[in-house]
């Protein structure tokens, strides 16, 4: 996956941003919108684009278009700077394989432990029923 042909395909759009800051936000727009198309990625194989859309099937929309927003600083290139980190990220984890999980052996020691704990409630159970009369 080349990541800088991957930055050519984004397209970005510049919006006015939300929330407190009087005059500045009303003039300025600062908030970045970040869409990417998975599915007419050129730069993603066919098996890469179908592990992207199965991790990412909430984020995306029907028609396999990825978006994501940024507004937290006031900057609009530091807004668009932290879109692309994120989206770069999204990928990248997307990608990742899952570790397999290896089955081990519990521990002579956390054996012990549930032989004990048993040993205790069994005792606490046989406490509570009435005493014998022989």
């Amino acid at each position: 996956m080349n990541t800088l042909e991957l930055l050519k395909e984004l397209k970005f759009k510049a919006i006015r941003s939300s929330g407190a800051g009087g005059q500045h936000v009303n003039k300025v727009s600062s908030k970045i919108e970040l869409t990417f198309n998975l599915t007419d990625s050129s730069q993603l194989s066919e098996n890469q684009k179908e592990i992207l859309s199965k991790k990412l099937a909430n984020r995306l929309t029907k028609e396999g278009v990825l978006i994501l927003f940024s507004d937290e600083t006031r900057s609009q290139h530091r807004n668009k700077e932290l879109a692309i980190k994120r989206f770069l990220e999204l990928i990248t984890q997307g990608l990742k394989r899952p570790k397999i999980r290896r089955t081990t052996k519990p521990t002579k020691a956390s054996v012990k432990r549930k032989a004990e704990n048993k040993q205790r409630n069994a005792l606490k159970k046989t406490l509570r029923k009435k005493p014998k009369l022989d």
